[in-house]
């Protein structure tokens, strides 16, 4: 019963907690685009055509923004410091957000040009949140209960994208939903200031012979390389689902021939329901299983045949779609799981690169997974086409989690050489 006690009261500290919000606006404000991307091209002045090519540039872009800031916000993390990264990058994202909400006021240049480059800085600051947050509280719990605490980081944190989307219908105003994201983000800063730095990165960052945060020495050894590379292929199956699967249902719901119209933005706040719970059951499930690899590979295998009735299954509405996408949402919650194990692979000195970089990169690949999709469509149709990018990353994704090496209750005090 202590030990219950003591292990709770662990669970819901203070890293805990705001990480925990932090994941909250970060999700909230990286879904917002999705959820407002008709609405607020269409107020832009863009036909239907229009919002769907620039939309996907603009998602293409913030994709991006996520690749390249992983890369410096991770850096960061392991030279400067987990704290460091957490408030950087949400100042940067926070601004964005908030000069989102300021898109129509816009004279001295293109609207939409505007925006485009304005969700690119978002993704930007976006791309720092999750992994600081997952490698702090990986380092401030112990081994025990690391699986269920960034669980709860991310099992909280993804309700972010629900906020959104009721922000958005309550406020009828997308420009709204960017001031509240951009405001929630300056209020988190203040919680921010009673967080105490890791242990173990106060340990290595004052010796000055440990080298700290370095992204190319994931490339400088093969066996560090295969071992990130693999890192990053468990993550891609979540991101088809959601990046195509989800983004795009209303493309899937026309061509289905569906009497009402799919909502992108109701898609997306279902998925993340089910995330949500998902995340929430994964570390929980990886404690009882006593095995990463295996939570994953199941949560995978049934992720997939959510993924097999989309695209095969004869839906004939759009509620059916939105039931679909809260089970394709609760299987590939297995997200916290992907990202504390990026964490866990990989030495102190490295740890805050690694878990940064790997989902951003995973994000990133979104970019490479429309192209595709795109390139397919256009001779094959939306199913034929999402089906060969499905079977290219699910192939991926099952090859990485079986080979990759078990991470529960693997002490994390180490360097990497």
């Amino acid at each position: 019963m202590e030990n219950s006690i003591s292990d709770l009261k662990k669970l819901i500290s203070l890293p805990v907690i705001v990480a925990a919000l932090g994941y909250f606006v970060d999700i909230y404000d990286l879904q917002l685009f999705g959820i407002v991307r008709i609405p607020s091209l269409e107020a832009l002045g863009l036909n239907s055509t229009e919002v769907d090519a620039v939309g996907k540039d603009i998602i293409n872009l913030q994709m991006i923004g996520l690749l390249l800031g992983g890369i410096l916000w991770g850096t960061l993390g392991d030279k400067k410091g987990r704290l460091s990264v957490l408030f950087g990058s949400i100042i940067t994202y926070s601004i964005a957000n908030i000069l989102c909400g300021f898109v129509p006021q816009i004279h001295f240049m293109n609207q939409v040009e505007a925006y485009k480059w304005l969700r690119f800085l978002a993704g930007i600051g976006l791309a720092g949140e999750l992994g600081a947050g997952i490698t702090l509280v990986s380092e401030v719990l112990p081994p025990n209960l690391r699986a269920k605490g960034t669980s709860l980081v991310a099992g909280v944190g993804l309700l972010g994208a629900v906020v959104a989307n009721y922000t958005v219908k309550l406020s009828g105003d997308w420009t709204i939903a960017y001031f509240v994201g951009g405001g929630m983000g300056i209020a988190l800063l203040l919680l921010r200031v009673g967080v105490i730095e890791s242990g173990m990165f106060k340990t290595v960052h004052n010796d000055k012979n440990v080298t700290k945060g370095n992204f190319f020495a994931f490339f400088n050894d093969w066996d560090r390389f295969v071992k990130y590379m693999k890192c990053i292929g468990i993550g891609l199956p979540t991101w088809f689902c959601i990046g195509i699967l989800v983004y795009f249902s209303n493309q899937f719901g026309d061509y289905f021939g569906f009497s009402e119209k799919v909502n992108p933005g109701n898609a997306i706040m279902w998925a993340y329901i089910g995330i949500s719970a998902g995340d929430l059951l994964s570390g929980f499930f990886s404690h009882w299983l006593e095995s990463r690899k295996k939570a994953i590979m199941i949560m995978m295998a049934m992720s997939l045949l959510g993924v097999i009735y989309y695209l095969y299954g004869g839906m004939k509405n759009a509620t059916t779609l939105y039931a679909v996408c809260t089970w394709l949402g609760f299987w590939t919650g297995y997200w916290a799981m992907f990202v504390t194990v990026g964490a866990e692979q990989f030495g102190t000195n490295l740890r805050a690169t690694a878990a940064t970089t790997i989902p951003n990169m995973v994000r990133g690949s979104v970019f490479g997974m429309n192209i595709l999709f795109a390139y397919f469509t256009t001779g094959q149709g939306v199913i034929i086409a999402a089906s060969i990018v499905g079977i290219i990353i699910y192939a991926i994704g099952f090859y990485s989690t079986y080979t990759i090496g078990e991470t529960h209750n693997k002490d994390l005090d180490y360097l990497e050489a």
